[in-house]
């Protein structure tokens, strides 16, 4: 199952594609449980840090389930679009933008939040705080973000941020690196949000803004230490290769 020469980017997308494809001809069927990430690894002979980002985007696409300490499942078997194409933005260039358009909505925002909303952001906040599962936490954290951006009544504002998460549902890798980057944060996404609530519960326009600021700019420098933490993997990794093949060469 070898992979040929892809752009570094799009390598976990060829083999997202591969295993779906192999669900959707019976190797494996809805329940089973797909190979060790150790062993796709191998089979495909990728870094396992691009392993972990195509499961990720098989699991946006429904079409398995990971479970803790156990493994990834199949859940469906797929109706694969030859033409389906996937909008080509990366996580850091996503978070710049959030960085830049979300800080000055939350300024506004702070200027004329209603004591509604500000419930609504703490209401969320404690569900993040409660929230174990991946996927329930980040919809949680969109709602918290979109109803920032209600709050400046202003349609256009709304509309930008929505569609600049709407990016983020659209690239696969994008989503997957923002979710590993959170999970292995040197920050606290929950404090983050509560800083910014607090700001915007003061209606203190200047606090808002950096506290979006912060919480973005954490975002960013967490995405920039998962870079290269898969970079140092992906080179233990192929120094292992060659060691390995120099050892057989010494034997001959």
């Amino acid at each position: 199952m070898n992979v040929g020469p892809q752009d570094a980017q799009k390598l976990y997308q060829q083999i997202a594609r591969r295993i779906a494809a192999s669900i959707e001809d019976g190797r494996y069927a809805p329940g089973d449980r797909l190979p060790s990430e150790r062993e796709l690894a191998d089979d495909f002979r990728v870094s396992r840090p691009t392993i972990r980002d195509a499961m990720i985007a098989l699991e946006f696409q429904g079409l398995v389930e990971a479970r803790q300490g156990s493994g990834v499942y199949v859940k469906a078997a797929p109706q694969i679009a030859e033409d389906a194409v996937e909008r080509d933005v990366s996580a850091l260039e996503l978070a710049e933008a959030r960085r830049l358009f979300e800080g000055e909505a939350c300024a506004l925002a702070a200027a004329i939040i209603t004591e509604e909303q500000v419930a609504r952001l703490d209401s969320l906040i404690a569900e993040m705080t409660r929230e174990t599962v991946a996927e329930v936490f980040e919809k949680h954290e969109l709602e918290f973000h979109l109803t920032i951006a209600r709050a400046t009544g202003n349609a256009a504002i709304t509309a930008t941020v929505e569609d600049l998460w709407t990016l983020r549902r659209q690239s696969s890798g994008c989503a997957a690196a923002m979710r590993r980057a959170r999970t292995n944060s040197r920050g606290d996404f929950v404090v983050e949000h509560q800083r910014i609530a607090g700001a915007l519960r003061a209606r203190d326009p200047k606090a808002a803004r950096q506290a979006m600021h912060g919480h973005l700019a954490q975002v960013i420098d967490d995405l920039l230490g998962l870079a290269e933490s898969d970079a140092l993997e992906q080179t233990r990794e192929k120094l292992a290769e060659q060691r390995r093949m120099l050892g057989l060469r010494t034997e001959i």
